[in-house]
């Protein structure tokens, strides 16, 4: 069985602000797993204020459980391809505006730079999505992304299909397991789950 003792995970956290609570134990697991957290945000969860918290708690939060400054910028980023490569990158959650400007090679954000310079490594990039619009117009964006190379998927099911349809959120529960599989090189089985 994979373990990722000593293994140098990437942990980016994009603006989907509802699922920070589900997203943050899931990252002090990966820490008590004995991995090495490398932490990178967006610009909107450092600098954004919402009904969920506060950005600059969230990253206060999440500085504190990996020890590490956040990565924050373009430029502090980069160097996770060439010069302090990563065994894995994580996005999660992924909000489907990031979803669909990385399906697209669109780079604008310390992760997804992150995550393009792992992909250049051909190490694995696991995607944990929370978006409205996964069944929507995103839908073509998460097709091209899961039959992309080296591009992994946390299990994900409709958070509330009466009320939002279009919407799927991963099950963040199954993080680990998600990475262990993919730094084997396989997907997680199976990747559509009932949301509960």
């Amino acid at each position: 069985m994979m373990t990722l003792e000593g293994k140098r995970i990437g942990f980016g956290i994009t603006g989907s602000h509802c699922t920070y609570e589900q997203v943050v134990p899931q990252i002090e697991t990966l820490v008590n797993q004995g991995a090495d957290v490398v932490p990178v945000v967006t610009f909107t969860v450092k600098n954004t204020n919402t009904k969920f918290g506060d950005g600059a708690d969230w990253v206060a939060k999440v500085e504190e459980l990996t020890g590490k400054k956040v990565i924050d910028s373009m430029v502090a980023a980069e160097p996770l391809g060439p010069r302090e490569p990563l065994d894995c990158m994580v996005i999660a959650p992924l909000t489907g505006n990031s979803m669909s400007k990385f399906a697209n090679a669109l780079t604008d954000s310390p992760v997804l730079m992150a995550a393009k310079a792992t992909l250049r490594n051909r190490c694995p990039v696991v995607l944990g999505i929370s978006t409205n619009d996964a069944l929507g117009l995103n839908g073509v964006n998460l097709m091209r992304l899961m039959s992309s190379k080296n591009i992994y998927f946390i299990p994900f099911g409709q958070d509330d299909p009466i009320n939002k349809p279009t919407s799927m959120v991963s099950r963040m529960e199954f993080l680990s397991e998600t990475i262990e599989a993919a730094l084997e090189g396989n997907q997680l089985q199976p990747i559509i789950r009932e949301y509960t």
